[in-house]
């Protein structure tokens, strides 16, 4: 790594032949990221994919724009520069890391990504001497400036006409049905389910060490299985769920979560204590079950409480009294 940076050029050291080409390759990627996210989002966010279309014919614009200048200026070969080759270049995320966190955060990451062209145009135009060059960059940086603008109005319309609310809703039901239903089912099983054998242990063998054993395996044992039965029995594609593998992860992590949280407190050596804790840490649990019910699938709270709370108490309950009969 270290010697990949050393290998950097510094913008100050950059010819304008080099800014030029520089800029070139980092509008060509621009325009290939919007329409990347416009293909994402167009069958469910069409008018949002309609504004990510209209942005990647503008860098388009703009790369076709440079071009020109630069074969005028210094001949049609170009040189292969790119925003790696540039110690403190602004980067860009990766579009499958981006493109995966929803709508919301895909139209934060566009805002940062005019914001950063037109900063480096800026910066471009200042160190030139050539009127033509510092004029067209100077341009592009206003154009990058007014692309933001444009989103924030397209946003506005969109807020006005009842687009963004709708597009903001399927988002909201897509984030539920991908992540929250099934972590929240795997949260569910790993906290209830593991109770009655993790605390039937702890009272029949009066052990923290047995004990502990005995919940990470249930936990872990219960996240694996969570997890691909979640990933298994349904690709999405029908029901509109969402990737199997997000569904798969978020229930076999939240299930193994559910289930050591109240395991951990066994790594204390004095079992009272560590009961004691696994007990506060339980309600706690099952509070927080009863809470993302309401505040995500729109469940009353006192019926949610009625549900989890109350349900979880008398498998605590059974546990207890199994383990110490």
């Amino acid at each position: 790594m270290f010697a990949s940076l050393a290998h950097r050029r510094r913008f100050s050291d950059l010819s304008e032949a080099e800014v030029l080409a520089l800029a070139i390759s980092s509008e060509e990627d621009d325009g290939r990221i919007y329409a990347t996210y416009a293909e994402k989002l167009r069958a469910d966010y069409p008018d949002t994919a309609a504004a990510f279309d209209a942005m990647a014919m503008e860098e388009d614009g703009h790369r076709t724009r440079l071009i020109a200048l630069f074969q005028q200026r210094f001949g049609k070969v170009i040189p292969l520069i790119r925003r790696e080759h540039v110690a403190g270049y602004y980067s860009r995320r990766p579009v499958w890391l981006v493109e995966n966190l929803g709508l919301e955060h895909i139209r934060r990451e566009a805002a940062r990504m005019e914001d950063d062209a037109a900063d480096f145009y800026t910066r471009a135009a200042a160190a030139s001497t050539d009127a033509p060059t510092r004029k067209l960059l100077g341009d592009l940086a206003m154009e990058e400036r007014r692309h933001h603008d444009l989103a924030e109005h397209i946003a506005a319309s969109q807020q006005q006409n009842g687009v963004r609310a709708e597009e903001d809703g399927r988002a909201r039901r897509q984030f539920v049905l991908t992540w929250v239903q099934p972590g929240l089912a795997g949260l569910m099983d790993g906290s209830v389910s593991t109770l009655a054998p993790i605390f039937a242990t702890a009272f029949a063998t009066q052990n923290s060490w047995t004990t502990l054993q005995v919940g990470l395996a249930a936990a872990l044992g219960a996240g694996i299985s969570m997890g691909f039965t979640e990933a298994a029995h349904d690709d999405g594609v029908i029901s509109g769920r969402g990737s199997p593998i997000k569904r798969g992860l978020a229930s076999g992590v939240m299930t193994a979560i559910g289930g050591l949280g109240h395991a951990l407190p066994y790594f204390i050596s004095e079992f009272r204590t560590a009961t004691a804790i696994a007990v506060a840490v339980v309600f706690v649990e099952l509070w927080a079950i009863a809470f993302i019910q309401n505040r995500y699938m729109e469940t009353p709270f006192l019926r949610a409480v009625v549900q989890v709370v109350i349900g979880g108490a008398l498998v605590l309950a059974t546990g207890i009294l199994i383990g110490g009969s």
